[in-house]
């Protein structure tokens, strides 16, 4: 089944005698999750939340939030979902793309601060500052994914990939009892392959900054921003891929770890030690991590240095 939502085309495959109503529940439960984090929609809940015209949300955002929370806080900033208005003032939720002065992000970087959200689990409502905004475009993908996969595991489904916009999610092996063999893509050339992994349940997400941008004054300008001072992270990363179990853990660190940069995600990887990863630098060389040795084949011209415990 094929779906647009969230801004980009979503396929979703699953094999067994429920397949196909398992696939239509996952439709609906795509638009259900749309309608409550979406940023744009009306009446979703982060609108709301927005816009203060109501602080209670529902039990989906509740707990991706919640979640969303944690994981800023175990990243120490580098993920903020509260970098909202900074994403506008650059353009990047309009394509009226905008280089601002720092004075403006100045001004804007006061309201970021993903420590001033406060979640009340019992009224099942949401509170921050005025001129905060919240923007769960890092995670919901991932948190999507997941729902997605637990729908389908409950259908009795036990072969499934969902790719949500380049979010691989897989439920077990192909139907032959084979690994699914995802694609991760040459940041320096998105037509060509980095390399292919050969995974089981596992979720694969990557970030990069080949994939939103604009260019000005011939300078290079890339949606991951930096939530310290505002300008478009420069890591010395231009990919970063996680490999984990969790879509939604996946999808906040493949942008958390790119804000990092290569060595500060080395010690994060070595003290989290539940993910993979695979680096790509600026200057052409490609890292991964142990874990992935014996199931990621690199692609033409490149060679894998190892990341070791």
């Amino acid at each position: 089944k094929d779906v647009f939502a969230m801004d980009t085309y979503f396929v979703l495959k699953a094999y067994g005698s429920n397949a196909e109503s398992g696939l239509k529940t996952c439709e609906n439960k795509i638009q259900e999750l749309e309608r409550q984090f979406s940023v744009t929609l009306e009446d979703s809940d982060i609108r709301k939340l927005n816009q203060r015209t109501d602080s209670s949300v529902e039990e989906d955002t509740l707990t991706l939030l919640r979640r969303a929370l944690s994981l800023c806080e175990e990243t120490e900033g580098a993920l903020d979902i509260t970098l909202y208005p900074v994403l506008q003032k650059w353009g990047f939720t309009t394509d009226s793309y905008h280089v601002p002065s720092k004075e403006e992000l100045d001004k804007l970087l006061d309201k970021v601060n993903y420590k001033q959200v406060i979640i009340d689990e019992s009224a099942g409502s949401v509170v921050f500052p005025e001129g905060m905004e919240l923007d769960l475009g890092a995670v919901a993908k991932g948190y999507t994914g997941d729902c997605l996969l637990e729908i389908l595991k409950e259908q009795g489904v036990t072969s499934a990939m969902v790719d949500l916009g380049g979010n691989v999610q897989v439920l077990g092996s192909k139907p032959d009892g084979s690994p699914w063999k995802i694609a991760v893509r040459n940041p320096f050339d998105t037509s060509k392959e980095l390399g292919v992994l050969e995974i089981s349940d596992k979720c694969v997400i990557t970030s990069g900054s080949y994939e939103r941008f604009f260019e000005m004054d011939g300078k290079k300008y890339w949606h991951i921003l930096d939530p310290a001072d505002g300008y478009p992270a420069d890591s010395g990363l231009v990919s970063v891929t996680v490999v984990g179990d969790s879509g939604l853990r996946c999808d906040g660190l493949s942008t958390a770890l790119f804000v990092m940069g290569k060595n500060q995600a080395e010690r994060f990887w070595r003290q989290a030690g539940d993910f993979e990863m695979i680096l790509v630098t600026t200057d052409g060389s490609l890292y991964l991590t142990e874990g992935l040795k014996e199931c990621f084949v690199c692609g033409e011209d490149w060679n894998a240095q190892i990341i070791n415990r």
